[in-house]
């Protein structure tokens, strides 16, 4: 994609790749510039990028779902924008390692409200549902406060924490030993986060200079 194309561009675009590789896009959601910051689930419309863009997928294949977003910025990233993502990528971070085997979905959620707070956006998370378990549909249900089911091995969970024009979502599955990003584009730029003693990489916005 390049700077001038509109959103529903970008869309076919995306529709286009996934589908040349056995995958079906049933969610395919564009956000271009300030509507990234207006919308956290961004129908493609018209509006024509500039310089950011906000591309979010669920893909079906053989019956299974995975959820992914990425972000891409034309020019150097202001630097609000990026002490933002650095932030989504801990928050993300944390509910990843957080997400294990016998732990409920409530204190998985706990742990990244918590991140919030202790990164300096405390509300964000009331914003946008922050994801939950995945498989069948983009997501079996959404984690609350409230979740009591337990994390199981074999289970796969897609979270999308977001902070006001930054996103992180990757799909996981859950092993016996550790979790296992199932998104992981090779190639894309990346932040390295230190959580108990583990490196977690979350997907960094794309700067094309």
């Amino acid at each position: 994609m390049h700077p001038g194309q509109s959103e529903y561009e970008i869309a076919a675009l995306l529709a286009s790749e996934t589908e040349q590789r056995g995958v079906q896009a049933t969610v395919n959601l564009i956000a271009t510039d300030e509507r990234i910051s207006q919308f956290r689930h961004p129908l493609p419309t018209g509006k024509k990028l500039d310089r950011y863009a906000m591309l979010i997928l669920c893909g079906r294949k053989q019956g299974l779902v995975c959820s992914v977003t990425r972000l891409v910025h034309f020019g150097r990233l202001p630097d609000e924008l990026r002490r933002k993502a650095e932030a989504v990528a801990q928050i993300d971070a944390a509910l990843i390692a957080a997400t294990r085997p016998g732990r409920t979905v409530r204190a998985v959620l706990l742990r990244g409200i918590k991140a919030y707070a202790s990164h300096g956006y405390p509300d964000e998370w009331r914003l946008h549902h922050q994801g939950g378990p995945a498989g069948y549909e983009p997501r079996e249900y959404l984690a609350t406060p409230d979740s009591s089911e337990r994390v199981t091995v074999g289970q796969v969970y897609a979270w999308n924490p977001s902070i006001t024009g930054a996103k992180s979502e990757d799909t996981i599955l859950i092993g016996n030993r550790s979790n296992e990003i199932l998104t992981h584009t090779p190639g894309w730029p990346t932040i390295a986060v230190e959580v108990n003693g583990f490196t977690i990489e979350r997907p960094a916005i794309l700067e094309i200079t």
